[in-house]
């Protein structure tokens, strides 16, 4: 049995993401959304690391740079509007399960929240932008 840690700098927010972004790539509804669109998972990766840090810890070289909203619209215009709320669904189930898997703690419990109220509010401005236009 692996022993869970808390969340309480980069290296540990840099692994829940890579350890997340690992399921993603290989996941058969996200993988193909992500692979498709991502040209180099380093430099995502790192970007990822940057926003979760800035959530979590509040710290780091994301802090005041980031707004996933226009990002995953976009997205969601390269893949014809096929996104579904089950995407996201799917996003957080992979997300929870990657977190109850290697840490614990009140940061490991607001990161479910923070991601689930992130996945709510995404989903509802890329389905609003596309009567918007």
């Amino acid at each position: 049995m692996e022993i869970k840690t808390q969340i309480v700098g980069r290296s540990e927010v840099s692994r829940l993401v890579r350890t997340f972004y690992d399921k993603v790539r290989n996941h058969e509804r996200l993988g193909p959304v992500f692979n498709a669109i991502i040209d180099d998972w380093e430099v995502h990766l790192e970007r990822l690391t940057d926003f979760w840090e800035m959530v979590l810890l509040n710290s780091g070289p994301g802090a005041g740079k980031f707004n996933p909203v226009p990002v995953h619209k976009e997205v969601d215009r390269a893949v014809n509007h096929t996104l579904e709320q089950a995407h996201f669904g799917n996003w957080l189930e992979l997300w929870f399960s990657t977190i109850d898997e290697n840490f614990e703690g009140e940061t490991a419990i607001y990161a479910k929240e923070h991601a689930r109220k992130m996945a709510h509010i995404l989903f509802f401005r890329i389905i609003e932008s596309r009567h918007t236009k």
